[in-house]
């Protein structure tokens, strides 16, 4: 018995004669081509969104962001690789009309349009909006952490350009003793002649000048990448190196059918003071009101928590534990008991701590003092309490908000463990499954619209899921929304 048999390869076959017939009527590309076919590309921003008059005919916008989005659908991001699927993928064919764009063509459309590649992705959401895939209540936001297309070794503070430069120093003390030597031989080998120490030395000069300027800037900003200056030092995590260079992508995220909503590049590597900037994305986004947004410790900020309670946003963020040891004798902050109905403090001796006055701290913050300065110089346990004359309670001014969003995480301890499973769902499908744990561009403009991309791919996908389950074609559902 022999193998199988395919056709013959210099066989005639009357193949279908419309690139039409190879896409089924429910096939992916059929939903891009829908969706683009609906923008308002000017109104989007993009470039050659209206023809020009004059000169070589420029490729319609249209096609190439259907180009992009197929793309990143299929984990294929590079230009090269996606002009290498106009020539052979018979889908690609069909979406730019067997038009085949050169890689710089493609490479150029991502970077000229990085901002219009963010407001499609916007527009596909309130798409989205109308199609009532948003839940529109709840909320989780989390930020994770992409590779920057730039290297650790590219990536400096003040302590490595220090020691570059002490090292360019040695080096070029070593020349100029070459020099004032001669030509002289050393363990065996001669020594390099004067007019090549001296190109040596001018190297080294202007290294020595690079890395002077580094310094002044490693000194203003703490650190610089010399590739893509936007990106920053992090603990990345994940099965990347414990400390990579990065962006930290803020993100939000529905819970109905875990889409997303909205996200920012942050401009820190840690959570705190983005939770009222992603609160305030999500409503905007959905046109609602009030919102329950959920996230981690990591976003623990009391003048932002007070912030979103007041903007309509009620938040569940779990309370980071105190740092350090407890002191085995004494009291601690801790051990003071706020009173609201009657705005005291309650020590551990039952004395109570009324209101003072207010102050302005350190940290440039007004704190509510609270004290009671004649209990505190009868108190017999005064020494474990304060080496002062008196101990006195700090309330920052956003406290009742923080403690209102304490109790309310305590009493919504169900509803808050669903934050992991709608919010790092994104996560592990673009990160994990996909791939996309690294930036092909540079700089936070080009980053953004990376993302975009990568966010819209996800929120297609997912939407052509929740419509397949339901028996609906997607491709007409845009149709029939349009």
């Amino acid at each position: 018995m022999g193998y199988k048999i395919g056709a013959d390869k210099k066989q005639l076959s009357l193949l279908p004669v419309s690139l039409d017939d190879y896409i089924p009527a429910d096939h992916i590309c059929r939903v891009i081509y829908a969706f683009t076919a609906l923008l308002d590309l000017y109104d989007l921003g993009f470039k050659y969104a209206m023809p020009k008059d004059k000169g070589c005919r420029p490729f319609d916008p249209r096609m190439m962001l259907s180009l992009y989005i197929y793309g990143y659908l299929n984990r294929v991001r590079s230009s090269r690789r996606l002009e290498a699927e106009t020539i052979r993928n018979i889908e690609v064919m069909w979406l730019l009309d067997d038009l085949k764009p050169d890689a710089r063509t493609i490479c150029d459309f991502r970077k000229n349009n990085a901002g219009a590649l963010k407001k499609t992705f916007r527009s596909f959401n309130k798409m989205c909006r109308s199609l009532d895939l948003f839940g529109c209540e709840v909320t989780a936001t989390d930020s994770t952490k992409f590779r920057a297309n730039n290297s650790r070794k590219n990536n400096h503070n003040e302590t490595t350009v220090g020691k570059e430069l002490e090292r360019i120093d040695q080096q070029i003390d070593e020349y100029l003793a070459s020099l004032e030597q001669g030509d002289k031989e050393e363990q065996g080998k001669q020594t390099p002649s004067a007019p090549a120490i001296k190109a040596a030395l001018e190297k080294l000069k202007e290294r020595k000048e690079k890395y002077q300027k580094l310094k002044e800037t490693a000194e203003k900003e703490g650190e610089v990448s010399t590739v893509d200056p936007d990106s920053k030092l992090m603990y990345s995590g994940g099965d990347a190196r414990k400390l990579d260079v990065c962006y930290s992508v803020q993100t939000v995220v529905d819970s109905k059918h875990h889409l997303i909503v909205d996200f920012d590049i942050a401009a820190r590597s840690d959570d705190k003071g983005n939770l009222l900037n992603m609160g305030q994305k999500a409503k905007e986004m959905l046109e609602v009101q009030t919102l329950t947004n959920l996230s981690d410790k990591g976003y623990y900020d009391g003048e932002d928590i007070a912030a979103c309670e007041a903007s309509g946003v009620s938040c569940l963020v779990a309370k980071p534990k105190p740092g350090g040891a407890k002191k085995e004798e004494g009291f601690t902050r801790t051990d003071f008991i706020y009173d609201r109905d009657h705005d005291c403090y309650k020590c551990p001796c039952k004395n109570l701590l009324g209101y003072m006055r207010d102050t302005k701290h350190s940290d440039g913050k007004v704190y509510r003092v609270y004290a009671n300065y004649s209990a505190c110089t009868a108190c017999p346990e005064k020494s474990k309490c304060t080496q002062g004359k008196h101990r006195q309670i700090l309330r920052p001014q956003y406290q009742d908000a923080v403690d209102i969003v304490d109790q309310r995480t305590r009493e919504n301890k169900e509803q808050y463990g669903k934050r992991q499973e709608i919010v790092e769902h994104p996560f592990g499908t673009v990160k994990a499954v996909w791939g996309y744990k690294q930036f092909l561009c540079r700089g936070k403009v080009k980053v953004t619209a990376e993302v975009a991309m990568a966010y819209l791919a996800y929120n297609m996908r997912r939407m052509i899921t929740i419509f397949t389950e339901q028996g609906d074609n997607p491709a007409a559902v845009f149709g029939q929304w349009a």
